[in-house]
């Protein structure tokens, strides 16, 4: 089987851009597209709610529910080219239906408020993966820019976020609060838009720590193609780039953990790697240097095992 699967994309939030409509998931100005995808291939795409930091508590729950509607409604719009899946179950039902797999997902958990209960309507709305803050700090804790850790109530959603089915994503965490977090559960998580520090000093970028952390738990960790993110100090990135990310964390032991996260349509990407076309390439590089097997759980088959094991079946 021939197959991608992605962990992060903005696209669903698309729509806030100027001038786009809210079919964004089908819009060929999307970097993730269902009309630009490329044939041949079954897609997997994780599709996230992203709430903006500063926005108020009361307005993070409607911010999400317009677009979980908008989601859902793109779902049936499309529903001959894509299915909104829950579960591995689902997405492989999916592809034996010729159509790509959407996973929901939320990007900033400032989407809870201080409220815990609202964890449970993120189930019911299918949400699978969130992310625990974006840059800045919310109720939950801090993210990569600023200096906090965990709060108490942060503690508490993580364990009633886990309890109603979801993955925990340590991406925008500052570290700090990753640690705090590992000390709360021992449950596997995901950084699902994240690449190796080591090789680009950026506070979004794990530390060896955090990646032997994630393996050490079954965890997931996806490769971002955000310039910044792949290489400091500027000029063009490109698919070496994500090699060099890939085989440092090989080399950390993540061979069976390591997936994509390309951050589609939420930041400014290389030529190389702006768009889902740009992805066949991108593998058959990575298949180049590290043999077609290792190259095929990173791009897909990691990801689809770890949901398999970590989402509800139900």
């Amino acid at each position: 089987m021939s197959a991608i699967f992605d962990l992060h994309c903005d696209t669903l939030t698309g729509l806030m851009a100027p001038g786009r409509g809210p079919d964004t998931l089908n819009d060929p100005r999307s970097a993730f597209a269902l009309c630009r995808l490329p044939a041949g291939r079954h897609w997997a795409q994780c599709c996230a709610v992203f709430v903006p930091d500063g926005l108020p508590e009361e307005e993070a729950l409607p911010f999400f529910r317009r677009h979980e509607e908008n989601f859902r409604r793109q779902g049936a719009r499309f529903a001959g080219r894509a299915q909104i899946c829950r579960t591995a179950g689902e997405a492989e039902a999916a592809w034996s239906r010729d159509r790509a797999a959407l996973f929901l997902t939320v990007e900033n958990g400032a989407v809870l408020g201080r409220d815990l209960g609202r964890a449970a309507e993120l189930a019911r709305a299918g949400v699978v993966m969130v992310t625990l803050t974006w840059n800045g700090e919310n109720a939950i804790g801090s993210g990569s820019g600023t200096e906090h850790g965990l709060s108490a109530f942060g503690r508490e959603a993580a364990a009633e976020l886990l309890r109603q089915g979801m993955v925990l994503d340590v991406s925008h965490l500052n570290d700090r609060g990753f640690w705090e977090l590992m000390e709360e559960t021992d449950a596997p998580v995901a950084a699902s838009h994240s690449n190796a520090r080591a090789l680009c000093p950026h506070p979004r970028n794990l530390t060896d720590s955090q990646a032997r952390e994630i393996a050490r738990r079954g965890g997931l960790v996806g490769l971002n193609y955000y310039a910044p993110f792949l290489r400091p100090g500027g000029g063009t990135a490109g698919r070496e780039d994500v090699y060099r990310h890939a085989a440092h964390f090989l080399e950390l032991g993540l061979e069976d953990c390591l997936a994509l996260g390309s951050d589609f349509d939420g930041a400014d990407l290389p030529p190389a790697l702006d768009s889902c076309e740009k992805v066949p390439p991108l593998g058959e590089f990575l298949a180049g240097q590290l043999g077609r097997e290792l190259a095929e759980k990173i791009l897909w088959k990691n990801a689809l095992e770890f949901f398999r094991k970590n989402l509800p079946r139900g």
